[in-house]
């Protein structure tokens, strides 16, 4: 082509613009997605027409050919912050949260001191369940502007869905506390300063800290929540024992010997253990730890633990697990779609029991397997009455003589909560029989149901 040519083209090109930005302005999108078009038809300005192609197509609802667009412009850019996070926001709007999470994380590398591409790439992140990195970007999003209430409510937001609820009032439970420490100065009284400590699940680094206030010159912690094990770290050093304990952001079944503990441990502590009590993997993890991680004579905190029950009834609990006739309509069939388990808070102890407490179910956390099983029990009947459930609750033995019990009679809305598990439906009982119930555990749960009547 000619410079005449070349000249006439360009000339007719910018009539072509004008009429692109006119008809932009008056929010004709058609008529300028148009003309935009034949501007680029003519090769002009490229670079700059088509971040203006891609917003009006983008307005019109045409995400996917504005996407498009602007990769034609990170052909040429590929560095261009406008296009990344434009580009970015279209992919959150068609709902594919990870190529959000790749634009945005390009427009971060590129400025990294650009607080709108770091807030957009930690929503995509949450957008892409990715929690703990959407909370790690909002963390930093905060340090750079300590008033960004939005930010602030998403740090607080992502922790509560990360952190489960229970982690303080777990700390505040005095009597739990002391138990355990009790156990811990007892098992390192016994096996002297030099005895090398795992704990597991290290939470707030609590049993640590009591175990190297005890003595022990050398304490090894794992947890695998990123913000928990941080967070634990600080508190280690806050309180000046970060030479004696160590905080691994890893599951102990990622830990290795020679690695991560220098030898295997001579005492193992760890409160892994649910208000259900197995709900937390406790048996997998032990099972693991005695085999790869700690000495065969290792002493154990807790050595046992035991779920514990009666028969009761309650009409809070019968509220609260079952439904019937509601607003003058049957809705009975929804009950069936209700949990096996329920917390019991303080506020719903109001019960009658109709039965003595039972030992539901007891596992020897000293041992080397355990596998299913479930059995049948026949609980003595005390008192009449319309059996809802069982309430569950549980006896920590932690080493000799020392024991910890979350029993309902003195104990509610403490660090472990007492546990209904309602039956299909609530069941007339009479003093002097007895009720059929299956227990047991599957590894991972508390087996607690009334067993089938049979003629």
């Amino acid at each position: 082509m000619t410079a005449e040519n070349l000249q006439q083209d360009h000339s007719k090109a910018r009539e072509f613009l004008n009429d692109a930005m006119t008809f932009h302005a008056s929010g004709d999108l058609d008529r300028a997605e148009q003309y935009y078009v034949e501007v680029l038809n003519h090769g002009y300005r490229i670079a700059d027409i088509l971040p203006l192609l891609a917003g009006v197509v983008g307005a019109k609802g045409k995400y996917e050919a504005a996407i498009a667009y602007w990769n034609d412009l990170l052909q040429i850019r590929p560095d261009h912050p406008v296009a990344l996070l434009e580009k970015g926001a279209l992919h959150l709007k068609v709902g594919d949260a990870e190529k959000a999470v790749n634009c945005f994380e390009a427009a971060t590398l590129g400025s990294p001191d650009n607080m709108l591409a770091l807030n957009n790439l930690a929503v995509a992140l949450t957008q892409a369940n990715r929690q703990h990195d959407a909370l790690e970007k909002f963390r930093i999003l905060v340090r750079h502007q300590p008033t960004n209430v939005l930010a602030r409510h998403q740090v607080r937001r992502l922790t509560s869905r990360i952190v489960p609820f229970w982690h303080i009032p777990m700390l505040n439970d005095t009597r739990r506390n002391d138990a355990f420490e009790a156990a811990i100065v007892k098992a390192i009284a016994e096996r002297g300063p030099d005895a090398r400590v795992l704990d597991i699940g290290t939470g707030s680094g609590l049993l640590s800290l009591m175990a190297a206030r005890a003595g022990a010159k050398q304490v090894v912690t794992c947890e695998v929540v990123p913000v928990i094990a941080a967070t634990a770290k600080e508190i280690v050093e806050q309180n000046g024992f970060s030479d004696r304990i160590v905080v691994l952001n890893k599951s102990s079944s990622e830990l290795v010997v020679g690695q991560d503990i220098n030898r295997r441990a001579d005492i193992l502590v760890s409160e892994i253990l649910s208000s259900d009590l197995l709900a937390e993997d406790v048996l997998t993890t032990f099972e693991d730890a005695r085999k790869r991680l700690i000495n065969e004579d290792a002493l154990v905190i807790p050595r046992r633990a035991t779920a514990v029950g009666c028969l009761v009834q309650s009409e809070i609990l019968t509220k609260y697990a079952f439904v019937d006739q509601v607003s003058g309509f049957d809705v009975s069939g929804f009950a069936s779609l209700a949990p096996n388990k329920l917390p019991v808070h303080g506020t719903m102890t109001e019960w009658k029991r109709l039965s003595h407490d039972v030992d539901l179910q007891v596992i020897d956390l000293t041992g080397t397997i355990h596998s299913e099983e479930y059995r049948v029990i026949d609980i003595p009947v005390v008192s009449d009455g319309m059996a809802a459930g069982m309430v569950q609750w549980l006896k920590i033995d932690l080493a000799e003589g020392i024991e910890f019990e979350n029993h309902p009679d003195d104990y509610s809305d403490g660090g472990w909560l007492q546990i209904l598990h309602p039956f299909l439906a609530p069941v007339p009982v009479q003093e002097g029989s007895t009720f059929r119930v299956i227990v047991g555990h599957d590894r991972s749960s508390l087996i607690v149901m009334a067993a089938p009547i049979t003629d």
